[in-house]
């Protein structure tokens, strides 16, 4: 049996999820979606500007792993380990 949401749980009124930046432009993803994909503590994300909106995308190793057959002949660790270095020299 469905129950239909309430108005303490605004999560489930909407797809929609807000939070807020802190002084140093820092945000928390809402929990739904960290376990949804599987983002957890280390967790690369990347930051895609989209002209009027900013896309993140989890790096996750599932998605590594899931590309890992489709591009075989090429280091999927090593560039990912080349962009870590090249993000900390920035």
């Amino acid at each position: 049996m469905k129950t239909n949401p309430t108005v303490t749980d605004p999560a489930a009124l909407s797809p929609v999820m807000t939070t807020h930046a802190t002084a140093k432009g820092q945000i928390v993803i809402p929990v739904k979606l960290r376990r949804k994909y599987h983002i957890e503590a280390g967790t690369t994300i990347r930051v895609i500007d989209e002209g009027d909106h900013i896309v993140l995308r989890p790096i996750t190793r599932e998605l590594i792993y899931s590309l890992y057959g489709k591009y075989k002949d090429y280091d999927l660790l090593e560039a990912l380990a080349k962009e870590k270095k090249y993000e900390r020299e920035l």
